[in-house]
Order: structure tokens, then sequence, then C-alpha cells
């Protein structure tokens, strides 16, 4: 055999190899998984490393550093493959800051939040919310709500759990209660009491619809097969509210839902009353996106959000909507093309997608 028929076939097994374009591409997220060796200059390398591409023909494949040195290779001093990636590192950095956050009495500024990380202003900015997904305000804001209603839950005064978690005054959080709590502080701490929710019930092609509305507009639609306890569900959810259901003009908004599942193509203007952590309502904007006739991953939504390793965390985020068909979750499926699960059942789901790919 020839030494080009030897080096071909070294590099068409090296192109074929899916691990190359991870190498090509110099994708962090692969560094750890495996290192590659390059046979011309004795040294091993992480996925993403900036040097200049080898070869194909050059290359060789390791699980671990151990493995490539055991090979007769030596670390590359451009990545420093032993040590940990700068995205671990900031990573790191985050964790610190975040840690930092939650247990300030008051939000820390950007410049003591950057100084801390041991970065400029913006480039802490910027690396924050690649590696979370939001920004330190936003992450600061996010946490002071649930430590309110973590307080709120306890034997606190509401204006005790105000200033404990973390706003300077009462009147700033008032601006802000809808937006954190979905009512009043007082009410929020009654478990839901005196707050009125309307529902109705209908039928659909997928069995029965609940669509349920607050002051603030839809809180709940759930599908299933018995109405009764669809009423449970949303009583569950909602243990002190008041929960009136039946009344005369309901009927158009539960048809109005029932229309978006039958005829997808028709757009559905609804206020939605959406009630939890700042990375599901993330989750959930990003779903809103998703054309009708199409589908994305768990993994395009997270790499979407700017959390491209928060793929469980999205899949919860599908599962904690209540909001069926106004919120598609519907439509995100597996990288592999399965449906997985869904919170009203795979089947509804399946002729959900069919329906709307023949919209």
């Amino acid at each position: 055999m020839s030494t080009a028929t030897t080096k071909s076939e070294l590099a068409n097994a090296t192109l074929n190899d899916p691990r190359w374009a991870s190498i090509v591409a110099r994708d962090t997220t692969a560094d750890r998984k495996f290192y590659y060796c390059v046979k011309t200059t004795g040294v091993y390398c992480r996925p993403s490393c900036a040097a200049r591409l080898a070869r194909p023909e050059n290359v060789q494949f390791h699980e671990t550093c151990g493995d490539a040195e055991k090979a007769g290779f030596r670390a590359c001093r451009r990545c420093k493959p032993k040590e940990p990636s700068l995205v671990e590192q900031n990573e790191a950095k985050i964790a610190k800051v975040c840690r930092l956050i939650e247990k300030s009495e008051e939000s820390p500024s950007l410049s003591k939040l950057a100084k801390y990380a041991g970065m400029s202003a913006f480039h802490f900015h910027r690396t924050f919310k690649a590696v979370t997904g939001l920004t330190p305000n936003d992450y600061a804001a996010a946490h002071r709500a649930n430590r309110v209603r973590a307080c709120l839950g306890e034997n606190h005064s509401v204006t005790d759990a105000i200033y404990d978690a973390g706003f300077k005054s009462t009147s700033r959080f008032y601006e802000r209660s809808n937006e954190v709590l979905g009512m009043t502080p007082t009410n929020f701490r009654a478990g839901g009491a005196h707050t009125d929710i309307h529902f109705a019930i209908g039928e659909c092609s997928l069995g029965s619809i609940l669509v349920a509305t607050s002051g603030r507009g839809v809180c709940s639609i759930l599908i299933g097969e018995d109405p009764v306890s669809l009423i449970q569900n949303l009583q569950d959810q909602f243990p002190k509210a008041n929960l009136i259901g039946d009344e005369r003009g309901y009927e158009d908004l539960v048809a109005k839902v029932v229309g978006l599942i039958e005829k997808p193509g028709v757009g559905l203007n609804l206020p939605l009353d959406i009630r939890d952590t700042a990375f599901q309502q993330r989750v959930w904007k990003a779903l809103q996106q998703i054309p009708v006739g199409s589908t994305a991953s768990y993994t395009h939504i997270a790499e979407q959000i700017g959390m491209p390793k928060a793929v469980r965390a999205v899949a919860q985020a599908c599962g904690a909507n209540a909001l069926a068909v106004a919120i598609p979750c519907h439509r995100v499926i597996r990288n592999d093309g399965g449906l997985s699960g869904y919170r009203w059942g795979v089947e509804r789901k399946r002729a959900l997608l069919d329906r709307e790919a023949h919209a």
C-alpha cells in the first residue's frame, strides 16, 4: 500500500469521525469529552484549541489526558488541556458572584460585582449573561422575588418580608408586586385568598379543555379527559382563590382557545398571566417564537435563551407550562425527532403537530 493511500485512509477516518467537526468548530462544549493529538507536533489539545487546524491524517483521538500522554504526546502550551478552560473559569467566577448576590441584603452595584469577579464592568456583564442567561440585575430581581415568596410563606410581616428580600423601599416593591407575585402581597401570603379566578370548560378534538383567567389575564389552560379532574387541577394551582365557573361570556374565550387547537394557523391574542421564575419566562417566550408547523429541540431552545447547558431545565420548564397551546410547548421535540413527554399526553402532542403541519 502506497504512502499516499495510507494518508488518504487516515484522513478519511478522521473526517468521518464526528469529533472532527467539534475540532473544526472549536466547540467549547466538547472540551473534557475528548482530546486530539497531532503526530507532526507531538502535542495534544482540547477540541476548542485556537491553534492552526491540523491536517486530518495527522490527528488521533484520546479519551483522557493520561491516555494521550501514555501514547507519547505532551500537553499543548496554548490551550493547556490539563487546566480548567476559559469557559469553566468564567462559570466558576459567575457562580461566586451569584452567591454574593444571594447573600447580600441589598443588590450590589454592577461595578462592585465586576470587581469581585476580577473583570471590567462591560466584560463581566456580557459574561454573566452568557453563563446564566440573565443580566445581573435580572438575576438579582428573580432572587428577590423568590425571597419575598419564601418570607411571605413564613411568619413575617409583609414589610419585613419586603426588606428581608433586599428591596430598598416598600414603594419600589409595590410598583412591581403584580409582576413578582401575581397578586397583592397580603393575598399571596394568604394563599391566593380573595383572588377571583374565572373558568369555563369546553370540548375539543383532544378532549376536555379548561380556560381560567384572573384579573391580569389568562392564568391556566388545561387539557384532559375528565372535566372534574381539570377543576381539581386548577384548585391545586390556586388553593385559596375564589374559583368562579360557568359565567356568561366565558364560552367565547374557550371557543377562541379551541379554535387555536382546531385551526392552528389562526393567531390568538390572549393576555397571559405567567407567574413563574425568570428562567421559565425566558423559555416560554422562546417557545412562542416557534412558527406554526415548525418544531425545535430542547437543545435549540437552551441555545436560543443563551444557556446551552440548561437542556434538562428547559424540559422542566416545558413540563411546568400551564398554558397549553397558547405557550406551544408541544412544538419542542428531542434532538432525534422523538416527541418525548407532554403534560397533556404524547398522543395529544402528536395530534397537535400533525394538525399544524397541514394547517
